[in-house]
């Protein structure tokens, strides 16, 4: 390192190259390089199992922000979602999608269908969405949509514009998920844990079967 800032400053002296400019280029190689890393988990017991999903979505928020128009929220909220569904029901119930493929591209009446119930996960939801919902009722489908807390407050207020209100179910996803999470460990302590485990590796397996970005993956902690 010495020698390359010694090198460095040569060059700028001689007028070569200009040391503003490589400043720039190493920070977004070093951004660049912790992008390509998982998302860390740190299992922490005296947060509420909310916090722990809420960190998540932080993380991937905030490496949305310094990348050019990578959705990784929207890709970890789809995912994680599809996790904790093949936890909570039987084998091959779900099937899965890359976050890229749009509902009106592949067809699908919701991101996951199950029965006669299409989920809808969106971080940025709208009337598009509840387009997708009144699409669903009318075609006798139960429409549900799982996004952000801070969302659905307004969200609710466009479905009652929209006369749907009474008609789509609402869920945050802090709470869809850590719910699930206590009756996966069967509300023990001891168990929870594993629990959070069972659906981060199920996550991890989604992301490597249906995502090109190994930087999806959850490391927990």
């Amino acid at each position: 390192m010495r020698v390359y800032v010694q090198w460095m400053n040569q060059q700028e002296t001689l007028g070569v190259i200009d040391l503003e400019v490589v400043e720039k280029f190493w920070i977004k190689e070093v951004e660049k390089f912790f992008s390509g890393k998982p998302f860390k988990l740190k299992y922490d017991t005296s947060k509420s199992t909310r916090e722990v999903i809420r960190d998540i979505l932080n993380q991937a928020f905030e490496r949305q922000k310094k990348s050019e128009g990578t959705m990784y929220a929207g890709a970890v909220l789809q995912h994680l979602i599809g996790a904790k569904l093949d936890c909570a029901l039987e084998e091959n119930q779900v099937t899965h999608h890359g976050f890229s493929t749009s509902d009106s591209q592949s067809g699908r009446a919701g991101d996951f269908v199950i029965g006669d119930v299409a989920i809808h996960v969106t971080t940025a939801p709208g009337e598009a969405v509840l387009a997708r919902c009144k699409d669903n009722l009318e075609s006798g489908q139960r429409p549900m949509i799982v996004t952000l807390a801070t969302r659905i407050a307004a969200l609710q207020q466009i479905a009652e514009d929209m006369k749907i209100a009474d008609r789509v179910d609402f869920y945050d996803v802090e709470q869809f998920v850590s719910l699930n999470l206590f009756e996966f460990a069967k509300f023990k302590p001891e168990n929870r844990k594993a629990a959070l485990k069972d659906v981060i590796d199920r996550y991890n397996t989604i992301i490597d079967q249906h995502e090109t970005d190994a930087s999806l993956r959850i490391e927990l902690l």
